[in-house]
């Protein structure tokens, strides 16, 4: 019983994704589904993008359990972000995300959508996004991509996030690639929004995805 309700559920999402997905082109938006852990750096990535790319517009959805905290931060910085509280569910889906972007009423812009930090239910979720995007901090250990099988391989970009924590936490790069290309060919970006190491490479992808979809 518990497998035939999950299959209509996210039946029945993946037809809102699709009005989504229309939504979004309609408007010349192009939507980041931002997934990854919490405290894996999400909004401090958005935070560097949105600097680095002074030119193009970002908006945000942002989600969380509990709390407008990272909506406030960045709102302080001049992104416009609206909130989505799931009040204890563990990841966005296609319906809360289309009243999110109702609210956001953004047109020619790279709109962020921050999902509930946790590595295993928004891979599940299609949003109606362009591209989903994950956010792997070093803290977190370089296994993750051997654990996290579905996040990992349902990712499209990978962000590898506190990259310059590298050496102080014993991070072995090599075989976290080994983790993700034995799953996923999605690009990896090296980031450290403390350095800059990988910002600009990684906001340039975006520009010109949105600029050419």
């Amino acid at each position: 019983m518990e497998v035939i309700i999950m299959k209509e559920l996210l039946e029945a999402n993946d037809k809102l994704a699709e009005n989504n997905r229309k939504y979004f082109k309609d408007r010349n938006i192009y939507a980041v589904n931002l997934m990854g852990s919490p405290g894996s750096g999400k909004t401090t990535l958005i935070s560097a993008i949105n600097k680095a790319l002074s030119d193009i517009q970002i908006g945000v959805i942002e989600g969380d359990i509990e709390s407008s905290i990272d909506t406030e931060r960045l709102g302080k910085e001049g992104v416009k972000s609206v909130q989505i509280n799931t009040c204890g569910e563990c990841h966005l889906d296609a319906k809360v995300i289309r009243d999110g972007a109702e609210m956001l009423d953004m047109k020619d812009a790279i709109v962020f959508i921050e999902n509930v930090g946790n590595l295993i239910c928004p891979a599940e979720f299609d949003l109606g996004e362009n591209l989903r995007l994950l956010g792997a901090s070093v803290p977190e250990g370089d296994d993750k991509p051997f654990k996290y099988v579905p996040m990992f391989s349902y990712a499209e970009v990978v962000a590898i996030t506190k990259s310059d924590l590298i050496e102080a936490v014993g991070y072995d790069i090599e075989n976290s690639y080994k983790g993700l290309r034995a799953v996923s060919e999605a690009k990896a970006f090296e980031i450290s929004c403390k350095t800059g190491k990988g910002v600009n490479e990684i906001a340039d992808y975006l520009k010109n995805a949105f600029l050419n979809m």
